[in-house]
């Protein structure tokens, strides 16, 4: 079975995913290596990130929904072992740059529909998050809600005192959050996920945070990008098909 190698961080040297520095920096998350130290799997929330040489016993270990394959030589593998109870499914990388976050253009978008309100996700709206399916990832990967209020940051619009969408840390690094956003599907198209995450980034920056953003559909790419960001590509990641049907 793998076990915990703090030598096998340097299997993941250099790669840009602020999920991995969660688990590295010791915020979130665990890493596990092969007894050889060759592979390693770093599992945070919902992610699995495998680098080294292919592993069976790392991929059959993940108990994650999503496999981040650091390299191709790992989709054979993972196709291999789960068949058809996993589909690929390509995400987008943005560019860690915060010069490309404009707060000018972020308060423009930080605007509120009429009939919302925008706040901030204190400990009572961070526990009413649990209630909605469509919400329950805007709590993040916190131990609590007052975890939640010593370390992370977001945002939820309110209407008739319903939570109808946010915007929240997913995680956190040292220097920055990775952003999780999400909207009730009947409010959807009405500007409430821009306002959200436009507010949390201004408060980010505010507080020389770096708010990472990587993008499971090329809707999230393209709020994304409405924000400020810039894609550097998709890449190859592997859902479960039992999670994947939820998405």
């Amino acid at each position: 079975m793998p076990t915990s190698s703090p030598s096998a961080a340097s299997l993941f040297d250099g790669w840009p995913e602020t999920m991995i520095l969660s688990c590295l920096q010791g915020h979130m998350g665990t890493l596990n290596a092969n007894h050889d130290g060759t592979a390693a799997a770093i599992t945070v929330g919902d992610f699995c990130f495998l680098a080294g040489v292919p592993d069976a016993a790392l991929v059959r270990a993940a108990a994650a929904p999503i496999l981040v394959p650091r390299t191709e030589d790992w989709n054979g593998l993972i196709e291999g072992i789960y068949g058809r109870r996993v589909r690929p499914h390509t995400r987008y990388a943005t560019e860690k740059n915060p010069e490309h976050l404009r707060p000018a253009r972020l308060r423009g978008l930080a605007s509120t529909p009429v009939g919302f309100e925008v706040v901030p996700i204190d400990a009572h709206i961070y526990d009413r998050l649990s209630l909605q399916r469509w919400s329950k990832d805007l709590r993040g990967l916190f131990d609590s809600a007052e975890d939640f209020e010593r370390r992370g940051l977001g945002f939820a619009a309110i209407h008739r005192g319903a939570i109808v969408a946010g915007a929240s840390a997913y995680t956190v690094y040292d220097g920055g959050i990775e952003i999780e956003v999400d909207t009730a599907p009947e409010v959807r198209r009405r500007g409430l996920a821009s306002a959200c995450a436009a507010r949390l980034v201004l408060a980010c920056l505010e507080r020389g945070l770096y708010p990472s953003w990587d993008a499971h559909t090329r809707v999230s790419l393209a709020l994304a990008e409405k924000l400020g960001y810039r894609s550097t590509g998709g890449y190859r990641t592997y859902i479960k098909v039992s999670f994947g049907e939820e998405l």
